[in-house]
């Protein structure tokens, strides 16, 4: 299959093995967030079709984890230089799949190709075991074996498509598994064009199959036998699902969900910095549609009223419109779902007390067929609100008051999730104490990168179990084996 030349959108098919299929059980009409229009129609992947899949990456499995480990680390070396010298194409179906803007849909392509390379130069570098006695010891000779589990089904949000595969694949096939990946039919240009590009790094057809489908491509790709361990992407309630499914069989599952991440501003803190940053994640990233933002601000009552006001005007600056245009930094949320879910959110909160200082209602005028959300805050939230707990996964900033340190704590801690946490403060002693402190899967201080190559990401309660990133991201597409020998 021809790699994409042009921005044209790729025609969505079903990549099994060395196939290309253009249909499956039924048709879902893709619609373009950014104008409301349909511009795609996306096959839906079925039980039978999953099971094709699963066979391919089976039958490839035995090729691929004896693939010399230095030639699977040059694959995928080469595939992310693919993916940067693509990154034009991504970037135009960031646009397409989801509404991602210009500037974030470029920063996200640079950071796959990242993903992608530090797992290529972990390949023949991979822990693959160690000693644990030895026959001088007077025991017999044991060892340990990491290896493979064989095929993985993997499962993708919308949110973050390009990421979302290469935080996931490359780990799996460094360590020498094949992959089933389930895109979100929302979402299914940017796997076309990946799929693409895996050929043509010269990794072998079946190591890296695509199916799109819904609730039932997913449910039969849990289901298989042949699966050996799901990693997922997405909400709470289909991980419950999935987890279920899974415990039939006891086959392990990587779950990366959602989160109500608490940003904790002290007044001694770089409050113009702080401000800067927390606009922007909680807004400039996809909208406030991704699993780690800051979207709970907690502010220390002695800087509240200022600093409310200068997340205010920093949000009144931010251009919300069409993605395709390199000054904008808001595009849409994902469909009208999404804007229902929001609208509704907000007019509860303020029913419970909170005020709204910046945004509030839907975008009108010629952002009016589209789905257009404008950056919203809502201060003086009650901890215990909905607004509070609940992830929007959408433009609304949540704004807390805090006395002290303790207080701030009990705040950001009192949740059902726990996947990142940030911190402003120019007293070091205090955040070491708070990093230990914050229940949650990382914590991030003054303006640090979150979510990176080289540490792991992932979280705790509702926000999942297992990493990605890092050793220990590798280290979850392996599993251990114990031998012993004997002297009889």
């Amino acid at each position: 299959m021809s790699i994409a030349t042009d921005h044209a959108l790729p025609e969505v098919t079903l990549r099994i093995g060395s196939e290309s299929r253009s249909i499956g059980v039924a048709f879902h009409e893709h619609v373009n967030p950014a104008t409301g229009q349909r511009d795609a129609r996306v096959p839906l992947a079925g039980s039978a079709d999953v099971d094709d899949a699963v066979q391919a990456a089976h039958q490839a499995f035995s090729l691929w984890r004896t693939t010399p480990a230095r030639q699977r680390g040059r694959a995928l070396l080469k595939l992310a230089d693919l993916v940067e010298e693509h990154a034009g194409e991504f970037a135009a179906l960031a646009i397409a799949d989801n509404g991602t803007p210009q500037a974030t849909a470029h920063a996200s392509v640079a950071a796959a190709a990242e993903w992608i390379r530090y797992y290529g130069g972990w390949a023949d570098k991979l822990p693959l075991g160690r000693i644990t006695s030895v026959v001088s010891a007077g025991g017999s000779f044991g060892h340990t074996l990491r290896q493979p589990y064989g095929v993985i089904g993997a499962i993708i949000t919308w949110n973050a498509p390009l990421m979302s595969l290469a935080m996931k694949v490359p780990a799996a096939l460094a360590a020498g598994n094949t992959v089933v990946v389930k895109p979100s039919e929302l979402t299914p240009f940017s796997a076309m064009l990946f799929a693409d590009l895996v050929r043509a790094a010269g990794i072998p057809d079946g190591v890296f199959n695509v199916v799109p489908g819904g609730a039932e491509a997913g449910a039969a790709l849990v289901d298989h036998p042949l699966v050996k361990k799901v990693t997922f992407t997405g909400g709470p309630e289909t991980a419950r699902k999935i987890t279920a499914a899974a415990a039939r069989t006891f086959k392990p599952v990587l779950l990366e969900l959602g989160g109500k991440s608490a940003n904790l501003v002290f007044a001694d803190a770089d409050l113009d910095a702080a401000a800067r940053h927390s606009t922007f994640m909680a807004f400039g990233v996809m909208s406030g549609q991704a699993c780690a933002l800051p979207t709970r601000l907690l502010v220390q009552d002695s800087i509240y009223d200022a600093f409310v006001a200068k997340v205010a005007d920093i949000a009144a600056s931010f251009k919300v419109g069409n993605p395709e245009e390199a000054d904008t930094v808001c595009g849409p949320v994902i469909n009208q779902g999404a804007i229902d879910r929001v609208e509704a959110m907000v007019a509860r909160a303020q029913e419970e007390g909170a005020r709204v200082v910046a945004g509030g209602a839907r975008a009108g005028g010629e952002l009016a067929e589209g789905f257009y959300y404008p950056p919203t805050i809502l201060a003086d939230v009650d901890p215990s609100s909905e607004l509070a707990h609940k992830e929007v996964f959408g433009p609304v900033l949540a704004v807390i008051r805090f006395t002290d340190e303790a207080h701030a704590l009990a705040l950001a801690n009192d949740t059902d999730y726990g996947l990142s946490g940030y911190i402003w403060t120019s007293d070091a002693r205090r955040a070491i104490r708070l990093t230990e402190q914050l229940e949650t899967g990382e914590v991030v201080v003054n303006g640090a990168p979150n979510a990176v190559t080289e540490r792991p990401f992932g979280g705790i309660g509702h926000s999942g179990n297992g990493n990605e990133g890092g050793l220990e991201g590798l280290e979850e597409f392996f599993w251990t084996k114990s031998v012993a020998y004997g002297d009889g």
